[in-house]
């Protein structure tokens, strides 16, 4: 089991400090997919970075300018470009003159067919600059590491926080839920790699986006892998048993799960069908699309000696 933690102590629109160098503001796009909202973190004192500055909505703007009142931002950081994380980007940069950073990509439709609406893909997202794996921004008393972690989307970038052995994690791991896989951008097999890596690479606390931060962070990615894995087996028999859909798969697993998340558990239910058709396990016919059908594939019988 997921230790989830859903307890998250905060107030809308105020700045508060999560330790020394980092404090976070929330903003009011609470949903299903955001949780309590986007928070929104700012590291450093005097001159200082922003990440995830959030959905566009004014009162979350003037929250910022508030908490951010006699302070100059040089970097405006973006984990991955869907709405609930980068829309702002741009005003707020832009008013700071800030240097706005992070990955640009192709953009989807699964905003319009119902998954993730209210964090859907971000079309208007231009980064200043488009991050790569080990880039750093630095300010006074604290410097900050790009992390690649394809998964979640293909560009999800996370920011160790060097200081504090701390690791800003957008989506990719969060204290109150599983983060949605969606194809084709999103691929489960990169994200367990992903989760791996952050898990080896030993750090002492993990700041989602959206929600409390986790303290265990090794317990924790353990217990994610962990799920996944389990998820996985479990849509491998499905098919084992006969060729399936995702549709028939989620309506099967996901039977007590609200049917208002059917729709982002079929694309997660597809990126694992993706993961098994790479690794040999199963096909899928005619192609791996979220309509096709899958199909186990046959383990012959050991040649009697």
């Amino acid at each position: 089991m997921i230790p989830f933690q859903k307890a998250f102590e905060f107030a809308y629109g105020e700045g508060r400090s999560v330790s020394p160098l980092i404090r976070r503001v929330v903003a009011r796009n609470a949903g299903r997919f955001t949780g309590p909202g986007t928070g929104t973190f700012i590291v450093g004192r005097g001159s200082v970075a922003v990440i995830d500055p959030g959905p566009p909505r004014d009162d979350h703007f003037e929250a910022l300018l508030a908490a951010l009142e006699g302070e100059t931002v040089s970097h405006v950081l973006v984990t991955h470009q869907h709405i609930d994380h980068s829309s702002l980007g741009r005003r707020l940069a832009d008013h700071f003159g800030a240097t706005l950073c992070g990955r640009s990509g192709d953009t989807g439709d699964e905003h319009e067919s119902g998954v993730r609406e209210e964090a859907g893909d971000d079309a208007w997202f231009s980064p200043d600059l488009e991050l790569n794996e080990g880039w750093r921004a630095t300010g006074p008393g604290w410097s900050l590491r790009a992390v690649h972690t394809p998964g979640h989307t293909s560009g999800h970038f996370c920011f160790a926080l060097e200081e504090e052995n701390a690791l800003f994690c957008g989506d990719h791991v969060m204290a109150w839920s599983t983060s949605v896989v969606s194809p084709p951008d999103g691929s489960m097999g990169d994200y367990l790699r992903s989760l791996a890596r952050i898990r080896a690479e030993g750090y002492a606390r993990l700041l989602p986006t959206h929600g409390a931060h986790i303290d265990a962070p090794d317990a924790f990615i353990t217990a994610y892998i962990a799920h996944r894995q389990a998820r996985e087996r479990a849509i491998l028999a499905e098919v084992t048993t006969s060729a399936r859909s995702v549709r028939e798969i989620v309506s099967s697993l996901y039977a007590d799960v609200d049917r208002r998340l059917h729709p982002a558990a079929m694309h997660s239910a597809w990126a694992h069908l993706i993961h098994l058709v790479e690794q040999g396990r199963i096909v899928a016919r005619p192609a791996p699309t979220i309509d096709a059908r899958y199909v186990a594939v046959a383990v012959p019988e050991r040649m009697a000696v």
